[in-house]
């Protein structure tokens, strides 16, 4: 019940770099793991598709980093986020390219909204990405 507390009063003084950081490391192993399978079944068609997986062990690690060392969270942990932010961005970018070359394109949203590449997916990337991001800013747990 100390924990809870601890954690809860930590929370409302802004400080959670620690839990940002774990969050961050621990949400991108099983992100990529679903991206590779969706990509495997894309056939991995644009070399854009592997970004998502590549970036994944050094965010993982920066992340895990960043709840051993305060430097870590403030230096490299951003860094890798933000890397991994903006391959959201564009994954979100060429999702909407992908629905639009499509025979029919927007056209025909009820089948290729459905069967083309999920439009918004690569967000989670962002909001994964934003995490990292956060860390760097907010202070440290006592």
């Amino acid at each position: 019940m100390a924990f809870l507390s601890r954690a809860l009063e930590n929370i409302r003084d802004g400080r959670m770099q620690k839990l940002l950081a774990a969050t961050t490391a621990f949400s991108v192993p099983p992100l990529a793991f679903e991206i590779y399978l969706e990509h495997y079944k894309g056939s991995f068609g644009d070399k854009w598709m592997w970004t998502p997986i590549v970036l994944t062990p050094p965010l993982t690690a920066a992340g895990i980093a960043g709840v051993l060392s305060e430097k870590a969270a403030r230096t490299w942990l951003p860094a890798v986020s933000a890397l991994y932010a903006l391959d959201g961005a564009i994954g979100v970018l060429t999702h909407v390219r992908g629905v639009q070359k499509r025979p029919g394109g927007f056209g025909e949203p009820t089948y290729n909204m459905v069967m083309g590449p999920p439009l918004l997916a690569p967000g989670s990337l962002c909001l994964v990405g934003f995490l990292g991001i956060l860390a760097a800013v907010v202070k440290r747990e006592k």
